[in-house]
């Protein structure tokens, strides 16, 4: 019996130690790329003065067009990703912060984000090669439920989320393989829609959010100009006093849901297409940063 104990107390110590050493090596693959995404682009990279940054979701990604910033002399970056909510918005702008880059305008997208104070579960992944090397990601992240399997068990982030920080993506992130991701300085420009356009924005309403209070406050404290912005939805949206309601909620939000309305202009309903993007960005510049 004590020799059956004994080989399986081995069988667990060499258990933990290949799943500490494969968390050794896939983090520091990660941690050797700024070409796979945004937040390898943010952690590895030597820290930056931007003149502007913008943060969101998809509708921020697809919405400001990072050149026509670039060709008025303003070093920009368009750090909106596909899905994002504002609880990652804000933790873009701590870690972006944490690795010593400088940033004189903040603007972000807030509009159908309030609906809603979670995460996205598919957005967040992007954070956890990083979780054990960044006091911003441990801090953003700790109140979550799964914060101590993730930061505890060696692997385990690796290994249950293979399918986005496994095996290929370290793969690629060791030999620093690009992505499109980083292309046309992070912004991401759309195709005309071929189908009609509906959307609906009925029942929705929003809500006050401490991750984007916590923006304003961190804007607030490092002397950031904070330019909080809505964007438009395709003319034939249903509920579309949604956006009223965010305004009296938060007055300070600029919006501009209607300045782009016509369905050419669109991919989606909630996504203008490049040509639309390229008109509300000049209207942004023009409001904003031409004055």
């Amino acid at each position: 019996m004590k020799d059956f104990l004994f080989f399986v107390l081995k069988i667990l110590v060499l258990i933990l130690i290949i799943t500490v050493v494969l968390d050794l090596v896939y983090s520091n693959a990660f941690r050797m790329s700024n070409n796979r995404g945004k937040m390898g682009y943010i952690y590895n990279s030597a820290p930056k003065d931007f003149d502007v940054i913008i943060l969101g979701s998809s509708r921020a990604n697809n919405h400001f067009v990072t050149q026509m910033f670039q060709d008025k002399g303003l070093k920009t970056f368009n750090f909106g990703m596909q899905g994002s909510k504002l609880f990652e918005s804000d933790l873009v702008l701590k870690l972006l912060l944490e690795k010593k880059n400088k940033i004189k305008n903040v603007i972000v997208d807030v509009d159908v984000t309030l609906t809603s104070k979670k995460r996205s579960e598919a957005t967040i992944l992007k954070f956890y090669p990083y979780l054990k090397s960044s006091s911003a990601i441990q801090k953003h992240l700790c109140s979550l439920a799964d914060f101590n399997v993730n930061y505890y068990i060696p692997f385990y982030r690796f290994a249950k989320y293979g399918d986005k920080i496994g095996f290929r993506e370290m793969f690629f992130c060791s030999i620093n393989k690009k992505s499109k991701e980083l292309d046309y300085g992070g912004y991401s420009p759309l195709e005309k829609s071929k189908s009609k356009l509906e959307g609906s924005l009925l029942g929705k309403k929003p809500k006050r959010n401490r991750y984007y209070e916590e923006i304003k406050q961190i804007c607030r404290a490092n002397k950031i100009n904070l330019i909080a912005v809505m964007t438009p939805m395709c003319e034939k949206t249903k509920g579309i006093d949604y956006f009223e309601k965010v305004q009296k909620l938060y007055p300070e939000i600029h919006n501009y849901e209607n300045v782009v309305v016509e369905d050419k202009y669109f991919a989606s309903c909630g996504h203008m297409n490049d040509a639309g993007a390229r008109l509300f960005t000049a209207r942004i510049l023009k409001d904003f940063f031409l004055k």
